[in-house]
C-alpha cells in the first residue's frame, strides 16, 4: 500500500531523513518509533506531499510526488498539533469538513458513533478537552473513509486516561483492515496500536520488528515502581537484590532495573515470597 525507496529530506545542510526505506502493505499496522528529531513527522509530510524530497514514494501504486492529490485522497491524517474553528460545534464542524468534501450528512452520523462524541455533539470546540479534540481530529480524518490513516503522535498531549481511550479507539481501527501508521515516543503503547515497529534515531532506522522485540533489540532498560503493602518494601528489597536486580527503597515502595524480559521474572520473585504488589508502574 505504501512504498517508500531511498527517501532522503535535507533543510540547508542538515540531514533530517537519510537513504530510508519501507514497505506497508495494505492492512498492516505500523510505529514510526523514535525520539523527538528522529525524523518520523517528516516522513508523514513526504508521504503527504507537503515537503520536497529525494527518493521514490508511491502509495497504492501511485506516485506521491506526481499524483499527490490522488494520493492525499487515500490517507486520513492527524497531526500531533491540532487546529479547529474553537467556536463552531462538534457536529456543525464536522457538518462543514463532509460539506467540503460532498459527503452526505449520514456519514457525519456514523462517524460521531464510530468515535463516541456524540454526546458531545453541541459542544463547542474551545470546550471540549485534550481527549475530546483528539477523538475530533480522528472523526474528521474519517469522514472519507480512507483505506490509510497517518496519525502523528496521536496521545502525546493526553493525560493517563485520555490517552488510554484513545488508543482504545484506534485497536478498534486498527482491526478494521485499514493501513495504519503511527508516530510515537511512547514505546509502552505501541504495542497495543501496531504489529510491527520501525525505530528511528537521527532519520536512520535503527531496528525493525515486533513491538514486543524492540525493547531488548535497543537494549533498551526501565524501572519497575512497585508499590507494596506495609511492611513489605523492605522483604522485597531483599527479594530483589537476592535474585541479582539492581533495587532500591522510595517512599512509596521499591524501584527495581529491569530489561524487558525481567519484569515478569522481577515480580513473579515477589509474588513466590508472599510479597503483596498493590501497584506497579514502569518508568523509562
Amino acid at each position: 500500500m505504501i512504498s517508500v525507496s531511498h527517501l532522503t529530506k535535507r533543510y540547508g545542510s542538515h540531514t533530517v531523513v537519510s537513504d530510508l526505506s519501507l514497505e506497508v502493505a495494505a492492512g498492516d499496522s505500523v510505529a514510526l518509533w523514535g525520539p523527538n528529531g528522529a525524523g518520523k513527522t517528516t516522513i508523514v509530510r513526504c508521504i503527504l506531499g507537503l515537503v520536497r524530497y529525494e527518493g521514490t514514494i508511491e502509495v497504492d501504486g501511485l506516485d506521491a510526488r506526481s499524483r499527490g492529490k490522488a494520493v492525499r485522497s487515500m490517507i486520513g491524517y492527524v497531526p500531533q498539533e491540532l487546529s479547529f474553528y474553537n467556536d463552531m460545534t462538534v457536529v456543525d464542524l464536522l457538518d462543514y469538513s463532509a460539506s467540503l468534501r460532498g459527503l452526505a450528512k449520514e456519514r457525519v452520523d456514523q462517524v460521531m458513533e464510530i468515535v463516541d462524541v456524540r454526546a458531545h455533539a453541541d459542544k463547542r470546540v474551545r470546550e471540549l478537552s485534550g481527549g475530546l479534540k483528539q477523538r475530533l481530529g480522528i472523526a474528521t480524518a474519517l469522514l472519507p473513509d480512507p483505506p490509510i490513516l497517518l496519525l502523528d503522535e496521536p496521545t502525546s498531549n493526553l493525560d493517563v486516561a485520555a490517552r488510554d481511550g484513545a488508543v482504545r479507539l484506534l485497536e478498534g481501527l486498527r482491526h478494521e483492515g485499514r493501513t495504519l501508521v503511527v508516530t510515537s515516543h511512547h514505546l509502552e503503547e505501541v504495542g497495543m496500536l501496531v504489529d510491527r515497529v520501525i525505530a528511528m534515531e537521527e532519520g536512520v532506522v535503527t531496528a525493525e520488528c515486533a513491538p514486543m522485540e524492540l525493547a531488548e533489540k535497543l537494549g533498551l532498560r526501565a524501572w519497575l515502581h512497585l508499590i507494596t503493602s506495609n511492611g513489605d518494601a523492605s522483604k522485597a528489597l531483599d527479594v530483589l537484590t537476592t535474585k541479582g536486580f539492581n533495587a532500591q527503597m522510595n517512599s512509596r515502595g521499591v524501584l527495581v532495573e529491569v530489561s524487558a524480559q525481567s519484569k515478569g521474572l522481577a515480580v513473579a520473585a515477589l509474588h513466590e515470597a508472599g510479597v503483596h504488589i498493590e501497584d506497579l508502574e514502569v518508568w523509562r
